[in-house]
């Protein structure tokens, strides 16, 4: 099994990247919140791996930590949680966010993630509950600021693209997008701020 990359991002399309590695282009599928931790295009890049292998398919999803692809491995454990909802929830808030929202029991905060619903938010209260003394969460990671001015419309066509990719309508995308004061954030900053919005 793939369990980590090092490699020259080829494209970007979130929340997939097109990685080089030995002469081999992977595609992997990274959370939202990581973009804000790569480069750019035909920059180095090192991440960790989780394969996925069915008998139709072998999918590789890519994390910037450790504490991530802990986390991640933990979700698809979950009865009706797949990799998919598994990618959004870590799209969609940090390790540390989630840890906390499951020691508290807010099954609230869950149920404004994309297609969670309140019976899912409980499946995920009731099971994770134990899981994540399987998740490391020693370490804050913080994002990389690679913004800057003349990529400003670049980014927020990424960020709108990344949301729609979650299940967000194009035009509320755009208009959580519009109203984010600081354009020149990063991708993974775009998304973040508008996803508390959202909350």
């Amino acid at each position: 099994m793939i369990g980590h990359l090092k490699g020259i991002i080829i494209h970007k399309n979130p929340p997939e990247i097109l990685l080089q590695a030995n002469g081999v282009g992977y595609e992997v599928i990274l959370p939202l919140t990581c973009f804000g931790d790569i480069g750019d295009n035909h920059t180095e890049l090192e991440i960790y791996i989780h394969t996925l292998v069915r008998e139709d398919l072998i999918q590789l999803y890519g994390f910037s930590t450790l504490e991530q692809r802990s986390l991640f491995r933990e979700l698809i454990k979950v009865n009706g949680i797949g990799a998919k909802m598994g990618i959004t929830i870590l799209s969609s808030m940090s390790v540390e966010e989630f840890y906390h929202y499951v020691n508290s029991k807010d099954t609230v905060a869950l149920t404004k993630l994309p297609g969670v619903g309140k019976k899912t938010a409980e499946r995920l209260l009731l099971d994770m509950y134990d899981r994540l003394k399987n998740v490391n969460i020693t370490s804050s990671h913080s994002h990389v600021d690679t913004s800057i001015s003349q990529r400003e419309k670049n980014h927020i066509q990424q960020a709108i693209s990344a949301l729609v990719s979650l299940g967000y309508k194009l035009n509320d995308a755009e208009k959580l997008l519009e109203s984010i004061p600081n354009k020149e954030l990063p991708v993974a900053e775009l998304i973040r701020e508008a996803l508390k919005m959202i909350r």
